[in-house]
């Protein structure tokens, strides 16, 4: 079959952060930049740097740290944007340059206005002036699965005499099904000279829920590139989940014959992490990191799997590195233990991390009967949150009752001490502490959804708490995660409020972006 090897393109912190609610900031991008090298993915597209300074500062972040897989950016076919990701990833010792044009019909006509001519032309001086500053360019012919496919030849054609070392095809509406990609590419492979030379891509969207089938149909026929993000997240439905085209591959070898150097074990902590981070709960029914993969509740297989786990398991749980026991540890347990501990649930935390998240450990677990690996993920999905002012929650007091007010009273400290404390009155405790965190910091929101999951099993399981609220009209999301749940949705919600104040010192408190810059759904 020639090449054997798939690289994994990971695009969670460009594509995946486009859909709505899964904005993330700099820390947490390069936060989970770490992780998807801990899982060995091939390449990180990090981000769209000419989006806003705060997009390419992230992008720059991430190359900086250097950490071993090819850093790429996103970049439309002009010079400006092309340079903002040349001077974002430079600094990574591998690193790529993705440009991108519409190429289908109804794009042409509707959105670029643009002749085929015009577009092949723009291609290929965008990939010119791209390989002038960078060895490793990619190019993709947007809403590639509804473009002729003769003209999708003649544009990778173009491409690929430009200088394009990768040309990924996208079905970027999630239009197409398995047969049909199947053929798009090994017509493709038949009629465009030279893409034996260049690595063939595939990047798809899930919005009829094919996206892993179209892009495993994509490898059958010649990819060996698939882009995806953990969890599946992206625009709309989201995009080809990268956990699932791992263990597809993984599991089904003797059918594909091919091979990731993804390392499954990483798999469960980083889609926790990345759930965590964008307060987007994984469901319970999501194949491979979902909390029913690996439950077996019909007495049937139940006995099934008494006999022998195959029976209906066609995985092991420890290979995506959910472990087999979730009762873990306990107020006495110490520091080395917790720090192993953390290691082992996949997560790595530098030392202050790891000293604040053992102290939150501790605290808890005078608080609670029994612990778990949950209680310790949540912890750790908080891991720095808390101490990230310039307010911090030093007590609360809520009371409520049948047919009465609830009353909320809260005192905040800042870095130098200075406290200040409000009370608030609303039909409701959460109403009530949230009045009360906006009159004593000035900042009001408004509130869109507020999500409650149990970190664990128990009447005494940590409430994890994401609520995601609106201000100058733009969404923001805050997280936190306690025993008592008025207290995680007001740690949240204070959270978001100090994001806004940082912002506001650093006179970022509005960043206009253009629309079409702020989502290229490829």
């Amino acid at each position: 079959m020639g090449n054997t090897h798939i690289k994994i393109f990971d695009t969670t912190l460009r594509d995946g952060e486009q859909a709505p609610g899964c904005s993330m900031t700099l820390r947490e991008k390069v936060r989970i930049a770490k992780a998807l090298c801990d899982l060995n993915v091939d390449i990180i597209e990090a981000g769209f740097p000419a989006a806003s300074q705060g997009d390419f500062d992230a992008v720059k972040a991430i190359a900086d740290e250097n950490r071993g897989p090819i850093i790429c950016g996103l970049a439309r076919c002009n010079p400006d944007d092309i340079q903002k990701v040349h001077a974002a990833v430079k600094g990574a010792d591998k690193h790529r340059i993705h440009v991108f044009v519409a190429t289908s019909a109804i794009h042409r006509e509707y959105k670029l206005k643009m002749a085929k001519e015009e577009i092949i032309k723009s291609a290929v001086a965008a990939i010119t002036l791209a390989r002038e500053l960078c060895d490793d360019v990619e190019f993709s012919p947007e809403d590639a699965s509804r473009t002729e496919l003769a003209y999708l030849a003649e544009v990778v054609t173009a491409a690929i005499e430009a200088g394009a070392t990768t040309v990924n095809v996208p079905d970027t509406v999630g239009y197409t099904v398995p047969s049909e990609f199947d053929n798009l590419f090994r017509y493709l492979k038949k009629n465009v000279p030279g893409i034996d030379d260049i690595t063939l891509s595939v990047h798809c969207h899930n919005d009829l829920g094919m996206a892993v089938a179209n892009s495993l149909a994509a490898i059958v026929a010649g990819a060996r590139q698939i882009e995806c993000t953990i969890n599946g997240i992206g625009e709309r439905a989201g995009n080809c989940s990268l956990e699932e085209v791992i263990m597809a591959i993984r599991t089904r070898a003797e059918y594909f014959e091919l091979e990731t150097g993804i390392d499954s074990t990483r798999l469960y902590p980083t889609a926790r992490l990345v759930a965590g981070v964008i307060g987007m709960q994984i469901p319970r029914n999501k194949a491979i990191v979902g909390e029913n993969a690996f439950a077996h509740e019909a007495g049937i297989h139940q006995h099934g799997m008494l006999q022998h786990h195959s029976t209906y398991e066609i995985m092991r749980p420890q290979d995506v590195g959910l472990s087999e026991t979730h009762l873990v540890l306990g107020k006495h347990s110490g520091r080395h233990a917790f720090r192993e501990r953390v290691k082992e649930l996949g997560f790595d935390l530098d030392e202050f991390e790891t000293n604040r998240a053992f102290l939150e450990f501790k605290s808890l677990a005078d608080k609670k009967k029994n612990m778990y690996d949950g209680d310790i993920e949540a912890i750790i999905m908080n891991a720095g949150s808390a101490s990230s002012g310039p307010w911090l929650l030093k007590s609360m007091q809520v009371s409520s009752g049948t047919d009465q007010p609830a009353t909320a009273s809260i005192t905040l400290v800042d870095e130098q001490n200075n406290e200040i404390s409000e009370t608030a009155e609303a039909s409701g405790p959460v109403e009530a502490a949230f009045q009360a965190l906006e009159s004593a910091t000035g900042v009001n929101l408004t509130l869109k959804k507020f999500e409650l999951h149990s970190a664990t099993i128990g009447d005494d399981a940590q409430g994890e708490v994401t609520v995601t609220v609106e201000y100058n009209n733009q969404p923001h999301r805050g997280h936190a995660a306690c025993v008592d749940i008025v207290e995680a949705g007001s740690r949240a919600y204070l959270e978001v409020i100090n994001r806004i104040l940082r912002r506001r010192q650093r006179g970022m408190d509005k960043v206009a972006v253009e629309p079409d810059v702020n989502r290229v759904p490829i």
